[in-house]
């Protein structure tokens, strides 16, 4: 497998690439994320390196090929439209019995107040571009191991509940975990955003504390998930799985101040991630996405 590696970057860089050194990176998100029979997750992350140049690798199963190839398109479209710095892919392919991507290595520093500022007027620029007309992407993708439809569509309210939350809800029931009736429930969450007025725009699409990195002169996004969707996705998942610091949101605001009702809408959007973790772990995350839909409802009740 590291042969293929080796070869792979050779390859691809035009200048021969042996491994002097390896290093195991503990890897806390879900993206790309595949599992074995007794649940523990494949996907392992390694920096090598021939003492001169070092590369970041991810790898997984064979068949998650698909995985990284998704992967890897949405970092270029992250590249290619927003100023919000990336990781830069390498090259991308399968040994024998894995799959592989070859990233960039970019050693991370701590983050200060200005550059989490900086960041935050970043992503607002980015979600300020507004210029494509639908909601969706072009070919469905991935949120942690899990498929992420993504067909076009004009209208932000059919998207999110059908794509999003009826989704996960079906993923769940066939799993036999029964939140209660799925179309009963996507329309309470499609109403919840229905006099919501929102334009599509480049969405990280799993925006927390994980997939964030500084150096010294600024912030670099990764594992993304990608398409085009509400701006207020991102901003709610950064405040679920502990809160980004308020420069952040200070500078976000400075650009792009949020609309009103955010605060009731966010429920919603985090109620789509919460569902993927209950997919994927189980346990708790059910108990939690149980909890969240409670709140959903009681919102939707006093209305």
């Amino acid at each position: 497998m590291w042969h293929c590696i080796e070869q792979a970057i050779s390859a691809e860089t035009g200048q021969q690439f042996n491994i002097v050194e390896k290093q195991t990176i503990s890897n806390g998100g879900l993206s790309n994320c595949n599992f074995d029979d007794n649940d523990k997750p494949l996907n392992l992350s390694f920096k090598i390196s021939n003492n001169e140049q070092s590369y970041f690798v991810k790898l997984n199963s064979k068949e998650c090929l698909i995985n990284f190839q998704a992967e890897a398109y949405s970092l270029k479209q992250l590249a290619k439209l927003t100023q919000i710095p990336c990781p830069k892919i390498t090259t991308i392919g399968t040994s024998l019995d894995k799959s592989f991507l070859v990233l960039e290595y970019i050693p991370f520093s701590k983050a200060n107040p200005k550059l989490w500022f900086e960041f935050g007027q970043q992503l607002a620029k980015m979600h300020n571009n507004t210029s494509h007309g639908q909601f969706g992407w072009q070919h469905d993708n991935y949120i942690g191991n899990t498929i992420q439809p993504n067909h076009w569509k004009r209208n932000w309210t059919t998207f999110f509940s059908e794509q999003r939350i009826a989704w996960q809800l079906q993923l769940l029931s066939e799993k036999s975990i029964l939140l209660g009736d799925i179309d009963h429930i996507a329309q309470v969450c499609h109403d919840q955003l229905l006099h919501h007025k929102t334009r599509p725009c480049l969405v990280h699409g799993d925006l927390w504390q994980g997939n964030v990195g500084f150096t010294h002169e600024h912030a670099m996004i990764f594992d993304p998930a990608c398409y085009y969707g509400d701006r207020e996705v991102d901003i709610a998942m950064t405040e679920l799985f502990g809160q980004f610091p308020d420069d952040f949101y200070r500078g976000y605001q400075a650009e792009y101040p949020l609309d009103k009702g955010y605060e009731r809408r966010r429920l919603i959007y985090n109620f789509y991630h919460v569902l993927n973790h209950a997919n994927i772990f189980g346990g708790i995350y059910i108990e939690q996405a149980k909890a969240m839909l409670t709140r959903i409802m009681a919102l939707a009740h006093h209305e």
